[in-house]
C-alpha cells in the first residue's frame, strides 16, 4: 500500500475533498491510503502530525492554486521539503492544477501536472471527468505488485526549525462571511461567460462527431456574444444568441433568436452571493419550476442553456 499525502490550502478544501471521493477505488483495494490534516484529533500536536505523514509518504499531492501560492506554510515549508524528498527519490510529487494560477513559474513547473496538460480542474466542462483523469494519473504512478515503495528521508533540523516558526496549535473554526465586491462580482460572470462560450463550443464539435446527419456551428461575434445553430439534414431546427450583459445589468442573457441588439431574451442569469459563494440564478422565464431556485455553478449554468438549445431535437 502506497501512502498519500494531501498538501493544500483550506481554501480549496472543497476541491481536495471531491479528489478524495475520486480515489475511493484504489483506497477500497489497498493500493493508497490517504492523509491530510483534518485527520489530526484534538490534542495532537499540530506540527509534528503534518511532518511525520509528509515524510512517511510515497506520493505527495500538491493541491495548486493562486491561495496555495500564496500560503508561506504550504509554498515554503511543505512543497519544498516535497520537491526535497522527490529529487531524493523517495517520494513522487504531483502537481494537480485545481484553478488557474501561475504555476509555471514555481519551483515544480518542470514536474508532469495533472490534470492533462495542466488544464485546471475548475476549467473542466466536467470536473468530474477532470478528477477522473488525475486519479488515472495517480494510478500509473503507483508502484508496480512487488516493487519497493521509495526509501523514506528523514526530516532535516533546518525544515524542523523553520516549521516551528511557522506551525502552530490553531481551531479549525475558522469560517467567516464573505465580502464580494463589484469587482469580484464582474470578475466572475465574466469567466462563467467564458466558461459558456468554451463549452458550446466543445459540445457542437462533439455532437457533429457523434451524429453523421447534425451539424451544429459556433461563431463568436464579439467578446461578449456568440450564436450557435444545430442542423439536421441541412435544416435549422434550433439556435441561440448568448450575451454578456443585457437590459438589467450586468448577467448573461438567452436568446432563440441570432444576432439581435441584446434587449430581447428568453432567459437571463444574474449574479448571487450567499456568506461564502457567488453563483448564477435564472429568471426563470424559460422553464420557472425546475431552475428559479438553484444556485448554479460556470458548469450548472451551460448545462441550463445547452438543454434550452439542444430541447428541440430531443423532444421532436
Amino acid at each position: 500500500m502506497s501512502s498519500l499525502f494531501f498538501s493544500y490550502s483550506h481554501k480549496d478544501e472543497a476541491l481536495r475533498d471531491r479528489l478524495e471521493v475520486h480515489l475511493a477505488s484504489l483506497k477500497r483495494s489497498g493500493a493508497i491510503s490517504t492523509w491530510h490534516d483534518r485527520r489530526i484529533i484534538a490534542g495532537d500536536p499540530l506540527g509534528q502530525r503534518i511532518d511525520e505523514n509528509l515524510e512517511r509518504a510515497d506520493i505527495i499531492l500538491l493541491l495548486i492554486s493562486p491561495d496555495f501560492l500564496a500560503s508561506d506554510y504550504c509554498h515554503d515549508i511543505e512543497m519544498q521539503r516535497a520537491l526535497d524528498r522527490h529529487a531524493q527519490g523517495s517520494a513522487r510529487v504531483i502537481p494537480v492544477i485545481l484553478k488557474p494560477c501561475d504555476w509555471q513559474h514555481s519551483p515544480f513547473a518542470s514536474l508532469l501536472a495533472a490534470p492533462t496538460d495542466g488544464k485546471p480542474i475548475t476549467r473542466w466542462p466536467d470536473e468530474d471527468e477532470a478528477f477522473l483523469d488525475v486519479v488515472r494519473q495517480i494510478r500509473a504512478a503507483l508502484p508496480a505488485p512487488g516493487q519497493a515503495a521509495p526509501i523514506q528521508a528523514q526530516p532535516t533540523a533546518t525544515r524542523a526549525a523553520i516549521q516551528a516558526q511557522v506551525a502552530g496549535p490553531r481551531s479549525s473554526n475558522l469560517r467567516l462571511r464573505k465580502q464580494f465586491s463589484d469587482a469580484d462580482r464582474d470578475r466572475f460572470v465574466d469567466e462563467a461567460f467564458e466558461f459558456i462560450e468554451r463549452f458550446f463550443e466543445n459540445s457542437l464539435a462533439e455532437l457533429n462527431e457523434r451524429n453523421s446527419a447534425i451539424e451544429g456551428r459556433f461563431k463568436k461575434i464579439d467578446a461578449n456574444h456568440f450564436s450557435a445553430v444545430i442542423y439536421e439534414s441541412g435544416k435549422a431546427r434550433t439556435q441561440c444568441t448568448i450575451r454578456l450583459g443585457g437590459t438589467f445589468g450586468k448577467g448573461i442573457s438567452y436568446s432563440n433568436a441570432l444576432g439581435g441588439s441584446g434587449n430581447g431574451f428568453n432567459e437571463m442569469l444574474s449574479v448571487e452571493s450567499d456568506d461564502q459563494h457567488q453563483f448564477l440564478r435564472s429568471m426563470g422565464v424559460a422553464m420557472m419550476s425546475n431552475h428559479r431556485e438553484e444556485q448554479l455553478s460556470h458548469e450548472g449554468a451551460a448545462e441550463y442553456y445547452w438543454s434550452m438549445l439542444i430541447a428541440p431535437l430531443q423532444n421532436s
